[in-house]
């Protein structure tokens, strides 16, 4: 087994580690690298404050325009941004706006698709938060108009971008954990997921989160992300899930679960289990894929490799020019896999910047969105339901 496999540095990180995206077919040449792209952000919540900050960070993408339907989060939007930016209460005056280049969609989830379905329309590239669209119906619309477009559209699955969860999908591949037998998986959390509310009337505006009319809840804001990477490694979506969950820690009047439990079955026979609980947040964030060969576990930063026979397990080559030095190991940990990487949403917008200026399909673009989004709302009618949801060819039209 090669250090290669565990070590993989880069000199570029301080700019942006490059992507390696394949060219989009039908996307005529858009503008050279040195030019400037102007961003609007639909949505001033906390994503999307959250990424217009990170914006901030990057040469040449500026935020320049910003809509929210609530003064107080648009004003904290504009503050927000480096730039002299515009706010709109309608984010159809924002599309009209002629210097706009691209537009990142941080609305609640159940105007993902009609929004994102807008900016297209309007000539703009589009990264579209995580999850992708809310029911098939919306889901399916929405890949139709992307795939129909020629700009760029990129779903907002950021941890796709990260180049730590990139190396660990390649030397799972090349067979580091054998063959894979399970996934488990889980977003623990403890806190009510509430946020206050000035006005009554302004509940399921702020909160909207609790409510199924708008939300798909833990499963939609939290599990997508691990469902994303289970069907990137087995590069497959599922054929059937199950699932449980329920109001029973925060009697608040909400009505998305506290906690979800969903078990989804690929055609190999391998299953991934998804957990997310919000009054336990013991290991937090966590995904482990379990081989005949090994273990690896991946948090938000750092993976770690566990073989299944320790004393058979060596690994030597030359590191940093230090011929013979060995993986690092540590006895409760195994094998750190150390990778070279930017924080995921970083990373993921600068991979949007590049697929605009240089015409690239991101990898993690409509089609793979739109298949995690598909296995969330298996996974909510599942649970909602009670019931098991088979993979319908019907929940996408690709």
């Amino acid at each position: 087994m090669k250090r290669r496999l565990f070590i993989k540095k880069s000199a570029t990180a301080a700019a942006g580690i490059a992507s390696s995206s394949v060219l989009y077919g039908n996307v005529l040449s858009y503008r050279n690298t040195n030019d400037i792209i102007n961003i609007g952000v639909i949505g001033s919540g906390n994503r999307g404050v959250g990424l217009t900050s990170i914006i901030n960070t990057i040469d040449n993408v500026n935020v320049i325009a910003a809509a929210d339907i609530l003064p107080f989060r648009l004003q904290k939007g504009i503050i927000k941004s480096n730039s002299k930016t515009k706010g709109y209460s309608d984010y159809r005056k924002l599309l009209d706006n002629k210097d706009v280049d691209a537009i990142i969609v941080a609305t609640p989830f159940h105007l993902h698709s009609q929004v994102a379905i807008d900016a297209l329309d309007a000539g703009k590239h589009v990264y579209c938060e995580k999850t992708l669209a809310k029911g098939y119906n919306g889901i399916n619309a929405l890949v139709h108009k992307a795939n129909k477009s020629k700009q760029i559209f990129q779903t907002g699955h950021q941890y796709h971008s990260s180049r730590l969860y990139t190396h660990v999908v390649d030397v799972i591949k090349n067979g580091l954990v054998g063959n894979i037998v399970a996934f488990e998986c889980q977003w623990n959390r403890h806190g009510n997921w509430r946020r206050p509310v000035p006005d009554p009337e302004l509940e399921k505006v702020i909160n909207w989160r609790m409510y199924r009319e708008f939300s798909g809840g833990l499963t939609a804001e939290l599990c997508s992300h691990q469902i994303d990477f289970v069907n990137w490694v087995l590069h497959a979506t599922p054929n059937q899930v199950v699932g449980v969950g329920g109001v029973d820690y925060w009697k608040d009047g909400r009505e998305t679960y506290d906690n979800v439990h969903l078990i989804y079955s690929y055609s190999s026979g391998i299953k991934a289990k998804f957990t997310c609980l919000t009054s336990n947040a013991k290991d937090g964030y966590q995904i482990k894929v379990m081989g005949d060969k090994g273990t690896i576990i991946i948090d938000t930063k750092n993976a770690w490799f566990y073989p299944e026979v320790k004393k058979e397990y060596k690994v030597m080559s030359d590191v940093d020019g230090v011929s013979g030095a060995t993986a690092q190991w540590h006895k409760e940990k195994g094998v750190k896999i150390d990778v070279e990487h930017l924080e995921p949403s970083k990373q993921a917008l600068l991979d949007f910047k590049t697929s605009i200026l240089e015409n690239k399909m991101p990898e993690s673009d409509v089609v793979t969105g739109a298949k995690a989004a598909a296995c969330v709302q298996m996974g909510l009618d599942a649970m909602y339901n009670n019931e098991i949801v088979k993979w319908n060819s019907n929940f996408l039209d690709l």
